[in-house]
């Protein structure tokens, strides 16, 4: 009841500090989602992973043979822990409505076939932002950006630049 409100548009104004409570509370719960992704992969849990994303989960650039769904995204975070082993550390975590944007670190080591290259046994410490979509706690799409670049020179598998 908003019968003790002294003014005609305090009853407004508690309405919309309501919705924005609520907004909070869907932010950070989307991150949490998110945050407990990186948790999980870390641990090499992947297959807690398919609890995390929803069943028509879009990924926007996929691996190489990747499927779609749900089914598409374990497949995906199982062949990553399996070949690079890899342990992120958040940098940043920013979020608004439905997205979440993480900046993170990867340090790894190229354990198994990735993309058709057999295991060099090498470490690699890379940098990388991923954006997700989060719909009742579930990812729904993610888009990221990472330096390839500076893992494939750290794996060794860039050609040696020719001497001037």
């Amino acid at each position: 009841s908003l019968s003790w409100c002294p003014t005609p548009g305090c009853a407004t104004v508690s309405v919309i500090a309501r919705a924005h409570e609520e907004d909070v509370m869907t932010v950070e719960t989307n991150k949490k989602s998110v945050l407990r992704l990186y948790e999980l992969l870390n641990q090499g849990d992947v297959e807690s992973v398919g609890d995390l994303v929803a069943e028509d989960y879009e990924e926007h650039d996929p691996l190489p043979g990747q499927g779609a769904g749900r089914d598409g995204a374990v497949d995906r975070f199982s062949l990553i822990t399996q070949a690079l082993a890899p342990h992120f550390t958040i940098e940043d975590v920013v979020a608004e409505g439905d997205r979440v944007v993480v900046r993170w670190t990867n340090a790894g080591t190229h354990v198994g076939e990735f993309a058709g290259i057999p295991p060099t046994g090498r470490t690699f410490t890379i940098a990388g932002i991923d954006v997700y979509r989060v719909a009742d706690g579930l990812l729904c799409e993610h888009w990221h950006v990472i330096d390839q670049l500076a893992m494939l020179g750290q794996l060794g598998l860039l050609p040696e630049p020719a001497e001037a």
